[in-house]
């Protein structure tokens, strides 16, 4: 009977350690991951660099096709000039040319008009007299008429083309090149959007897809590792939760170095991962695990990602 006594408390003993909580979050070293995207749907044309090469900002990374949209930009850069010179012909006014032969063509209608008036007023005078028929004399009234109409549509000519164009014309000549200015600017962006270059300085972790390909517009064309100092993403235990805040020093420990890091809190997640609190009971609860992000110091800049890490939790 002492025996089984014994081997009871055994047990106990053992399912008690079995229910300690670590005194560690597990996790990994991370970098910022940079991913590129494709704006519109064209086949890869280049890649100038290489998979694992060190890139800095600004270098190309992927060449797609641009035949298409270098001939859209072409068309929006020709309406761009028409809307300009339209504008330029109504600010500019008439040819001195044009302004001339209007005003010959006045001085030709006025010259026709007095010899029109001349020739009724006399062909008046003869039916007075009764020398010509009245039919004479209606012609002679509809081409004083006429002459009369020619002159006048002269002069409004005349005064058209030294007078300029209407405020309103100007105005909405001027929008329209503002207009195609702008389908310009956008054309031209899209334009340098099928050149991918880097954002970041960092290492060209990825290429998902091979000259030749065609991608789809949004798919990740390149992946860029940041030039920064990674961080440790580890699992916080849920017993040390409310013992943690932004800012909080950590001691953190990197698989193959017996070196040990004082690292910086600066975020962990409200709520846990993966199972909600309301739906475990106490001894569940225990298990869950908050997501935080531990920076490290400067000198673990040359670090690897992905090697695992433990960080003490405060007792």
């Amino acid at each position: 009977m002492k025996r089984i006594s014994v081997f009871g408390f055994a047990l106990l003993a053992l399912l008690g350690c079995g229910e300690q909580v670590p005194s560690e979050a597990l996790g990994t070293l991370e970098r910022d991951r940079v991913t590129l995207t494709a704006t519109s749907s064209e086949i890869v044309r280049e890649q100038p660099i290489k998979e694992g090469e060190f890139v800095t900002q600004g270098q190309v990374l992927v060449k797609l096709d641009d035949k298409q949209q270098l001939a859209v930009l072409a068309k929006v850069k020709a309406e761009e000039a028409k809307a300009a010179a339209y504008l330029l012909r109504l600010t500019n006014g008439e040819r001195p040319e044009d302004i001339a032969a209007a005003q010959a063509s006045l001085v030709r209608a006025e010259a026709t008009l007095r010899e029109a008036n001349s020739n009724y007023r006399r062909i008046a005078r003869l039916v007075e007299q009764r020398l010509v028929s009245y039919s004479e004399r209606d012609k002679a009234v509809a081409e004083r008429d006429s002459a009369q109409a020619d002159y006048q549509s002269a002069r409004e000519n005349l005064a058209k083309l030294t007078s300029g164009e209407r405020p309103e014309d100007i105005t909405q000549a001027k929008a329209a090149l503002d207009a195609a200015q702008a389908e310009v600017v956008l054309q031209q962006q899209i334009l340098d959007d099928l050149t991918v270059v880097a954002t970041r300085d960092g290492v060209l972790d990825s290429l998902p897809y091979n000259v030749g390909e065609r991608v789809s517009s949004g798919s990740i064309v390149a992946g860029i590792q940041a030039d920064t100092v990674p961080y440790a993403r580890v699992y916080v235990p849920e017993p040390y939760r409310v013992k943690l805040q932004a800012g909080d020093e950590l001691t953190v420990h990197i698989d193959g170095l017996a070196q040990s890091y004082t690292g910086t809190l600066r975020w962990i997640a409200t709520e846990p991962a993966f199972t909600p609190y309301f739906a475990l009971n106490e001894q569940d609860r225990a298990r869950l695990v908050y997501l935080a992000e531990v920076d490290l110091p400067q000198e673990a800049k040359s670090l690897p990602a992905g090697v695992p890490v433990q960080v003490e939790m405060p007792r």
